[in-house]
């Protein structure tokens, strides 16, 4: 696995030596309308998805990319993305895009740690709606293998019932990924990890 050091700088070598890309506040996403930023950003890390593109089956596509909130504050506070709001390319800040997310995603800092955190590390992060958990965790990234983990972020204080980790372990097995369950610290923002496995008795 890549230090956080070499994972951020093999992000910052992707992107540097031509002009920061730019995304549009589009509601609850951002959209980077140049394609040509797109790619540069989508082959930097596969942040994004390309419009219209749900599996790309290369990093060159001609189509805006679609960056979520989160990914997009990641790329901001690294300088690597700037975000400006219509009418007038009034720009935002990552301070102001925080405050955004916060209204419109429940629990956005405890998975934001999360997600800032296994990024540094140099795994590959992307939404994990269609597995009904907060994340799903590459080590290469889409296209090149299977994500291994799928991960679901809870407070310290939650209570998770045995018919949840079931559950949750069923689904795990079916689509042949490792269960993991991320307990973010708020104050010291150090997370723990919780990785389920299963066998036959």
């Amino acid at each position: 696995m890549k230090s956080a050091r070499d994972a951020i700088r093999g992000v910052v070598e992707a992107i540097r030596g031509r002009r920061t890309p730019e995304a549009e506040l589009v509601e609850n996403f951002l959209v980077v309308w140049d394609p040509e930023q797109g790619v540069r950003l989508y082959r930097a890390g596969f942040y994004g998805k390309p419009l219209g593109i749900p599996k790309p089956k290369t990093p060159e596509f001609d189509a805006p990319l679609i960056l979520d909130l989160m990914e997009g504050l990641y790329l901001m506070e690294k300088g690597l993305l700037t975000v400006y709001k219509e009418p007038g390319r009034k720009t935002i800040t990552p301070k102001e895009l925080l405050q955004i997310a916060r209204k419109l995603h429940e629990d956005f800092d405890l998975k934001y740690t999360v997600y800032q955190q296994l990024r540094n590390q140099g795994l590959i992060v992307t939404p994990g709606i269609k597995y009904g958990c907060d994340f799903v965790v590459y080590k290469r990234g889409p296209g090149l293998e299977h994500a291994p983990y799928m991960l679901t972020v809870k407070k310290p204080d939650d209570e998770i019932t045995a018919t949840e980790i079931v559950k949750a372990g069923r689904l795990a097995t079916t689509v042949r990924k490792r269960f993991i369950i991320a307990i973010p610290n708020e104050k010291t923002k150090e997370v723990q990890y919780l990785m389920f496995k299963w066998f036959r008795a």
